[in-house]
């Protein structure tokens, strides 16, 4: 079989994409994120694994799933054809997995197999073909390169609950010669990426398909593959792992790494630094700001807000914010109202984004005390006070006239 062909075959390794929609809103996504070996191997068995997700916007109550193989594959006596799954929220999945013969009188290429699913009992079944590439040993490529995986990038690096993100892999080549001589056989040391699938977790989709080859690296050369993912809104705090799965230059050359992603609800915090008081309808008020997120956050800004109260300036915008970084803001308050009571109810809104993702935090367990004095009394009383003051004097004196005077 020439390159081109092979190069043709390879491209149509799985076939992605089985989606059933029900009138209900749910809608169930099923995808071959790994077969092995790869290619499945003529007279012997193959482990597929297949990921059910619910791509859709409302939850799948009784989700049901059939596996139909056909020639050459059949199901091994102690795999069940159909399985149930039960209920299956949005932007959640399971795996599956399943253990074919392949028959050893098969020829490689190109073999399917069919996928149904339900969403509930009683609904329509929805059928999917999906193939699986089936070669001899001469079918494989013989290059030794061997690929590694050097770096992973999230963005952001830390993610929030709810937030979308997306991680990026390098993938090299690690080889630096371009042949090598095993056993007295010359062989190249080109690598191929077959596939690369990045398959999720309770807690993080994957919103990308799988890459399908991705074309040979030379010795040296790299690739950078990218995939969009998105946190569950009632995540927890912590490490989750996602699966990285690359099929590589041969069914010996297959890698499955366990990928970190870090969720962290830390954001900004708040704090008054000086008594929260109105003296005489103006003053100053002040917070510090603080970022406790692990990752800089951009455009944040703080806007306080209380009935009856003007606040200068109406929003401070800060900006960029490093990791435990702390910035001062002030606000000039006044009472703007006649109706405003004693102790008046302070609401303190932070916006921030992290990556693409927009945050607020808000405090509202803050009150403004309202102390004002009437100067007019004040004054009053001061001069009646100066008023007494000179009338006892004019008093003594005129006593001390008449006592002189006898």
């Amino acid at each position: 079989m020439n390159l081109l062909g092979s190069l043709f075959i390879v491209a149509l390794i799985f076939t992605i994409s089985v989606t059933s929609v029900s009138a209900s809103g749910a809608a169930l996504r099923a995808d071959i994120v790994k077969s092995d070996p790869n290619p499945a191997q003529i007279g012997q068995y193959v482990n597929v694994w297949i990921k059910i997700e619910n791509i859709g916007n409302t939850r799948a109550e009784d989700v049901s799933v059939k596996f139909i193989p056909s020639y050459p594959f059949s199901l091994d006596a102690g795999d069940d054809a159909l399985r149930n799954i039960g209920i299956l929220s949005p932007d959640r999945h399971t795996s599956l997995e399943y253990q074919l013969y392949v028959d050893e009188n098969a020829r490689p290429g190109t073999r399917s197999i069919k996928v149904q699913c339900q969403d509930d009992e009683g609904t329509t079944w929805n059928e999917k073909t999906l193939d699986i590439w089936v070669g001899a040993g001469s079918d494989t490529f013989d290059s030794r390169g061997t690929i590694q995986l050097e770096q992973i990038k999230t963005e952001p690096e830390v993610l929030m609950p709810g937030d979308k993100g997306t991680v990026t892999f390098t993938l090299k080549n690690t080889a630096t010669q371009y042949s090598i001589t095993l056993d007295d056989d010359e062989y190249d040391t080109n690598a191929r990426v077959r596939s690369a699938t990045l398959v999720g977790t309770n807690g993080i989709a994957v919103n990308s398909d799988p890459y399908h080859d991705t074309g040979i690296l030379g010795p040296g050369d790299a690739i950078d593959l990218t995939y969009n993912i998105k946190v569950d809104d009632t995540a927890l705090d912590g490490t989750k792992h996602l699966e990285f799965i690359v099929a590589g230059s041969s069914y010996t050359y297959n890698y499955d790494w366990n990928i970190p992603i870090t969720v962290d609800s830390a954001g900004i915090k708040v704090i008054p630094t000086k008594p929260l008081t109105i003296d005489n309808d103006v003053t100053t008020i002040e917070f510090d700001v603080v970022n406790t997120h692990p990752n800089t956050l951009t455009s944040v800004s703080i806007s306080p807000q209380a009935e009856g109260i003007k606040f200068s300036p109406v929003e401070y915008f800060i900006g960029s914010m490093d990791h435990d970084e702390l910035f001062t803001v002030e606000f000039e308050t006044r009472v703007v109202s006649d109706n405003v009571s004693n102790q008046q109810d302070l609401i303190l809104l932070a916006q921030y984004r992290s990556g693409v993702n927009q945050h607020e935090t808000c405090l509202n367990d803050l009150s403004l005390s309202i102390v004002t004095e009437n100067p007019d009394s004040g004054t009053g009383f001061a001069s009646i006070g100066v008023l007494f003051v000179i009338l006892v004097i004019s008093s003594l004196v005129m006593y001390r006239r008449k006592k002189q005077q006898h």
